[in-house]
């Protein structure tokens, strides 16, 4: 089977791999043909990082959630960057998946800290004592009870996002707020900056995808 529109690559710290989405019929043969190239090393992946340059814009939140999860459960890789082959023409983070993206799969601990230039998708929770730093958005599949700072390279386009968004503090580009007391909602949340001051939203999937 040959198709140059996936070249992997490997080095030490992991693997590398270029998607042209324009040389394959849809996304799911994209993934057939991928899942057979890997499938010969199979044995070698286990807890790499894997980084894939692709353009963003062809691909939806949905079709991000497949490939992580067939890299992450078949072929135990570690960790999984998506690198936006268009980001050199585009200014700032407008979208979760636009842009370089770090995907997390543990919950963080406290003492422990996550710096990354682009954004940051953590699949588990974030414990309080616990700090990330992300050059754009942060979004936690989890609980978020520890220090978040979201577009430290200065994009106040950057949002925070959690399934229970509790942070003791909470930083876009600057600009900080902290945890209210009192009950918290049983929904997923979104933080963004609104004039000089951080909102906090219901999160709404058309709204920030």
């Amino acid at each position: 089977m040959v198709n140059d529109g996936l070249i992997i690559k490997g080095n030490k710290d992991g693997l590398n791999a270029v998607i042209d989405m324009n040389k394959f019929k849809d996304f799911d043969d994209m993934m057939n043909f991928l899942r057979t190239k890997l499938s010969n090393g199979k044995r070698f992946y286990k807890d790499a990082t894997f980084v894939i340059t692709i353009d963003l814009n062809l691909i939806n939140e949905r079709n991000v959630s497949k490939l992580k999860e067939m890299l992450f459960n078949d072929f135990l890789i570690k960790e999984c960057i998506l690198d936006d082959s268009k980001e050199k023409t585009k200014k700032s983070f407008s979208g979760i998946y636009e842009g370089r993206t770090k995907f997390i799969r543990n919950s963080i601990r406290s003492g422990q800290t996550i710096n990354y230039s682009g954004n940051l998708v953590i699949i588990g929770d974030v414990s309080p004592g616990a700090e990330i730093f992300a050059g754009g958005n942060v979004f936690v599949f989890g609980s978020l009870k520890g220090n978040v700072h979201a577009g430290v390279n200065g994009s106040k386009k950057s949002v925070v996002g959690a399934f229970v968004l509790q942070p003791q503090l909470l930083e876009i580009s600057g600009v900080l707020t902290i945890s209210p007391d009192g009950e918290k909602p049983k929904y997923p949340e979104i933080a963004k900056i609104k004039g000089d001051t951080i909102v906090v939203e219901p999160y709404l999937p058309d709204k920030y995808f």
